[in-house]
C-alpha cells in the first residue's frame, strides 16, 4: 500500500480497499457545498486588502430558497466573511435553526498569519510549508469556534488548493470530512494540484484514516463518454480537439455547479453519475456568485433569474431519479467506522 498515501497525501489514489462503503439504507443522495468567500476580482492578482464582503446579502435569498427545497447547504466559510458580524449574525441564525452547516474555507492570502508572499503559487494553501498551513488551518477553526461555538468538522481549500501534508493536517484539527479533492480536473499548469484518476467515491484518507473525503463531482458525458478521462487527457493534448468533441456533443467533461454549466448539461451528468454507481453527488458553487456583479457567473439580475431556474431544472431532474438531499450529519452516519492505518512495516 502506498506509504506516502497514509501520511496524508490527498494528490495520490487510495488503496482499493479505502473506498468507503456508505450504509446501504443512505441511497443514492446529493449534497450542496457553498464557497462561502469574499468578493474580489477574479482577474486581478491576488491581494491582501481588495476585497470586501458586501456580495453576503445575496446569500438571504439563496438560503431561503434551498431551505424551501429541503437542501441544507454546507457553508464552508472563510476568514473574511468569519470576521464579519453580518455574516456572522445571518449564518449563526441559520446554523441555530439546523437549516444550514458551517464548515471552513481557507483562502491563504487573506488568513493570518501573513507570513508568505502572495502570489499565485502561494495561493495554493496545501503548497505552503507545513507549518504554515498548520498555522492558517489553526487560526481559521480557532475564529470560526469563536464566532459560532464550534469547530468546524467539514474542509475545502480554497482553489481545491490540498497538498501532501493536508490531510494529516486536517486529521490532526479534527476535521471529519474533507471535499477538495475536484477530480478529473488538473490544476498543476496554474502551479496548483492534479487531481487526474482520483475516485468519485467518498473513501478514508489521513495516516489515521479519521478523515473521510467527498470529492466534488465530475461526470464525462457525450456518446464517447465511455472513453473517461484517458480519452478526454488524449484529446486535450491534441490542441483544439477536446474544444471540437464538446462542441460536437462527443464529449464533455461536466462538473456539478450552476457556474459556467448549461442546467441540459448538468442533468446528463446527474444521469452518467448515477450510471457510474456513484452514490453522493457533490454541487458547489462560489456564495458571491449569490449577488449580481462579483463572478462571472452571474453578472446582473437576468443572470440570477437563470441562477435559480438552473436550480429548478436541476432539483426537478433529482426528483424524478428519486434522489434527495442528504445533510452532512446523514452522510457521516451513513459512513462505517473508521479504517485504521495499516502497522508500518
Amino acid at each position: 500500500m502506498d506509504r506516502l498515501f497514509h501520511d496524508g497525501n490527498l494528490l495520490r489514489a487510495p488503496a482499493a480497499e479505502d473506498r468507503i462503503a456508505l450504509d446501504p439504507a443512505f441511497g443514492t443522495r446529493f449534497m450542496l457545498f457553498v464557497d462561502t468567500e469574499e468578493e474580489f476580482d477574479w482577474d486581478a492578482p491576488f491581494s491582501r486588502t481588495r476585497h470586501g464582503v458586501t456580495a453576503i446579502d445575496g446569500m438571504a435569498r439563496g438560503q431561503a430558497y434551498f431551505a424551501a427545497a429541503g437542501v441544507k447547504p454546507v457553508y464552508v466559510t472563510d476568514y473574511p466573511v468569519v470576521d464579519s458580524d453580518a455574516a456572522v449574525d445571518m449564518m449563526g441564525r441559520w446554523l441555530a435553526d439546523g437549516t444550514a452547516d458551517i464548515g471552513a474555507h481557507l483562502h491563504p492570502w487573506v488568513n493570518p498569519p501573513h507570513v508568505e508572499d502572495v502570489t499565485a503559487a502561494n495561493s495554493y494553501v496545501g503548497f505552503l510549508p507545513e507549518a504554515v498551513e498548520r498555522a492558517k488551518l489553526e487560526v481559521l477553526c480557532q475564529r470560526i469556534a469563536d464566532r459560532f461555538g464550534q469547530r468546524p468538522m467539514a474542509y475545502r481549500a480554497g482553489r481545491y488548493g490540498v497538498g501532501p501534508n493536508s490531510a494529516r493536517l486536517l486529521e490532526e484539527a479534527g476535521f471529519r470530512l474533507d471535499s477538495s479533492v475536484r477530480s478529473r480536473f488538473d490544476y498543476s499548469a496554474q502551479h496548483g494540484p492534479d487531481f487526474q484518476g482520483l475516485p468519485q467515491h467518498p473513501y478514508w484518507t489521513g495516516p489515521n484514516r479519521a478523515l473521510v473525503e467527498l470529492p466534488l463531482s465530475t461526470a464525462f458525458v457525450g456518446l464517447l463518454r465511455g472513453g473517461g478521462e484517458r480519452l478526454y487527457r488524449a484529446a486535450q493534448g491534441m490542441g483544439p480537439m477536446a474544444g471540437a468533441l464538446a462542441r460536437a456533443r462527443m464529449l464533455s467533461r461536466v462538473p456539478l455547479t450552476p457556474e459556467g454549466i448549461p442546467a441540459r448539461e448538468a442533468v446528463q451528468a446527474i444521469d452518467a453519475l448515477i450510471e457510474e454507481g456513484v452514490r453522493v453527488l457533490n454541487f458547489s458553487f462560489h456564495s458571491p456568485t449569490l449577488t449580481p456583479g462579483h463572478t462571472p457567473y452571474v453578472r446582473d439580475e437576468g443572470d440570477r433569474t437563470a441562477f435559480y431556474r438552473w436550480w429548478d431544472v436541476v432539483l426537478d431532474h433529482l426528483a424524478r431519479r428519486n434522489i434527495s438531499a442528504a445533510t452532512l450529519d446523514q452522510l457521516l452516519s451513513a459512513v462505517p467506522m473508521r479504517r485504521r492505518a495499516c502497522q508500518a512495516a
